[in-house]
């Protein structure tokens, strides 16, 4: 996530933080596995209340599948967290999969 101060762009202290903690560049499947750890929720637990598989949530977790903007949006909403981030997250996978070097910036209306 960036943010913008006057004409500068900063990187977000809590994307450092979690590209950090990952070991690497966030995705949304880290994202994820961030927010289930620090509400202490099973793969099930979440993968329910996000209305998938267990299996299908461990394979985004994974790096195995990718999300779906508008999925990534819903997620955002039912877990009450940034869209915009979810989002942005979810495009960089599908850039990053496709082994092109560019970085997705996502900004709300």
């Amino acid at each position: 996530m960036t943010t913008r101060v006057g004409t500068a762009t900063r990187t977000s202290g809590a994307r450092q933080f979690l590209e950090t903690m990952t070991g690497g560049p966030l995705t949304i499947g880290g994202y994820d596995r961030s927010i289930r750890d620090g509400e202490q929720m099973t793969l099930a637990e979440l993968a329910g209340r996000l209305g998938v598989s267990r299996q299908n949530l461990c394979d985004i977790e994974h790096g195995r599948r990718s999300v779906s903007p508008a999925r990534a949006a819903k997620w955002a909403r039912v877990l009450g967290h940034s869209e915009a981030q979810f989002v942005r997250l979810a495009l960089q996978d599908q850039i990053s999969h496709a082994g092109l070097k560019l970085r997705v910036s996502v900004d709300a209306t």
